[in-house]
């Protein structure tokens, strides 16, 4: 799929978020990048660039104090060639997409991958 394309779907599955958790992404920007590299599979501690979907990268909500502010935006990076070999045919592209999104917005909301586990969302 065309980056364009890509693009526009991630933009729906924004979009359709509920308002209160879109409200608390004012300063969460979200990128795609067709793979990640490697010193991004470095730090999410993954061996191969085919199983990084997304990775947060910023200060998890939880972790911030009155002290925070004046800093650059938090930002969500997908991988759109590790999400597209992940999704079957159909609709399941998009349902990646918002799943991928919905992971590491708990990332933002300082839910890490245990916890995640736990309820049955990684």
């Amino acid at each position: 799929m065309d980056k364009a394309t890509f693009l526009e779907l991630v933009a729906e599955v924004l979009e359709g978020l509920p308002d209160d958790i879109r409200a608390m992404m004012d300063n969460v920007e979200v990128v795609v990048e067709d793979w990640a590299s490697a010193e991004e599979l470095l730090q999410a501690g993954v061996d191969s660039r085919y199983n990084l979907l997304g990775l947060y990268h910023g200060i998890p909500l939880t972790q911030r104090s009155s002290h925070y502010g004046m800093v650059l935006p938090d930002k969500i990076t997908l991988y759109q060639r590790a999400i597209e070999l992940h999704s079957g045919p159909g609709g399941s592209l998009r349902r990646r997409i918002r799943q991928t999104i919905l992971h590491e917005l708990a990332h933002h909301f300082g839910i890490d991958d245990d916890r995640l586990h736990e309820i049955g969302r990684y």
